[in-house]
């Protein structure tokens, strides 16, 4: 992607029309990787377009059946195939990297197979490289811009993350990461709702992943059909929070379709890219959103500037303190319909920003989950008032939070 395509995928995405999707998958991966991204910002796009774009996690592009076999050919031994009953080769979903297949093994047991469509690196790699350049050039004459939007900044976080997901041992390594901290913690925090997939490892490789197949449906499916309650949805946000405020490291792609529900609870798929949060971050947000959830504006606007690398003091912090007050005027006791809390976020840390506070990367991967869980609570119950209802988690996370 030159500099020409990527204004083309961006006047796509802002069109007055919603966007063509298919458009953003024919110019590649690092496109709906970017598209992906935009559909959880909506504080620059309208509801309707975030919902749109967001159909870029589930809806790509699946590779004919001839084309998955030759793959699966290319990518395993003669004697993989020779393991299972039978391989359905009509793809159970397909997302922008791989695809997923149901599939039996000879000793009955019922299992998915994932595999990598094709070898995007190189492609992806140069597209990268090309806009990064572009990011640089805009940086140069609006130096401004890499302290509001971080432009190179979310682009690297892609870059790592796509990467990461092209080899799928990252999935593997990454569950091993979140059942570790699981089975560490499970007896001090309730996490008993928490369950993972076993994989095959014997089976699987950088392209080819085997693991078993989990009953259920995705919370992209449940909120398509107005099937996910949203007490189900809170006790995701109770689970992940753990793993983001109190240990710092958590399920670094956390959108619907990587979270499935059934009669166990939660499953957590997908697990290649495992985000970390330092103690100064994930400590500092934790009594930022603990002070928001009783409307404690003076608080947050404290806890928001010892997150910041460079606290400001003085008529500084009171300036910035009357404008955060201002800021969240229309906040106490609204809806997620009503205030969405990732525009107020986004203009929190741009105010932040411009009253002189310096924030550090590792904040980006838990504002993207906060992005994730806000967006599915506008489609679950947008009547909800979600911060008032987060002070149910309060007291044991913040006893967790000052133990670690």
């Amino acid at each position: 992607m030159n500099w020409i395509g990527f204004i083309q995928l961006i006047r796509n995405i802002y069109g007055k029309q919603l966007p063509d999707l298919d458009a953003i998958q024919r110019q590649g991966l690092l496109a709906v990787k970017i598209g992906q991204v935009f559909a959880l910002r909506i504080d620059f796009l309208n509801e309707a377009t975030c919902r749109h774009l967001a159909r870029l996690y589930r809806s790509a592009v699946s590779l004919p059946p001839e084309q998955m076999e030759k793959l699966l050919d290319l990518y395993t031994d003669s004697n993989f195939k020779q393991r299972f009953d039978y391989i359905n080769t009509t793809p159970l979903a397909s997302a922008s990297v791989g695809q997923v297949h149901r599939a039996r093994l000879k000793n009955g047991k019922e299992v998915v197979i994932k595999l990598v469509k094709h070898d995007a690196r190189q492609q992806f790699t140069r597209d990268v490289r090309s806009v990064k350049k572009l990011f640089k050039f805009c940086i140069f004459f609006y130096p401004k811009l890499a302290k509001v939007a971080d432009p190179v900044g979310v682009l690297e976080n892609i870059e790592d993350y796509t990467l990461t997901e092209l080899n799928l041992l990252n999935e593997i390594r990454g569950q091993d990461v979140l059942r570790g901290i699981y089975n560490e913690n499970r007896t001090g925090y309730d996490l008993s709702r928490l369950h993972f997939a076993d994989f095959h490892r014997e089976l699987c490789s950088e392209q080819v992943l085997v693991a078993d197949f989990i009953e259920g449906k995705t919370f992209d499916e449940l909120l398509e059909r107005g099937e996910l309650s949203y007490q189900q949805l809170l006790e995701l946000f109770h689970i992940h929070g753990f793993f983001m405020f109190v240990i710092g490291t958590f399920h670094g792609d956390i959108h619907p379709g990587n979270i499935i529900l059934n009669d166990r609870g939660i499953c957590f798929v997908d697990t290649s890219a495992i985000s970390h949060a330092g103690p100064k971050i994930r400590k500092g947000l934790f009594e930022f959103f603990a002070s928001l959830s009783w409307y404690d504006y003076e608080k947050c606007a404290y806890f928001l500037n010892k997150m910041s690398e460079i606290e400001i003091e003085g008529k500084r912090f009171e300036a910035f303190q009357k404008k955060f007050i201002d800021l969240y005027a229309d906040f106490t006791d609204s809806t997620v319909a009503q205030v969405s809390l990732t525009k107020k976020m986004m203009d929190t840390i741009r105010l932040g920003i411009d009253s002189g506070m310096v924030f550090e990367r590792g904040m980006f991967p838990i504002i993207k989950s906060l992005m994730y869980l806000d967006g599915m609570v506008l489609s679950c119950k947008p009547d909800a008032v979600l911060m008032k209802d987060m002070r149910a988690f309060i007291d044991e996370t913040r006893a967790a939070v000052r133990a670690s």
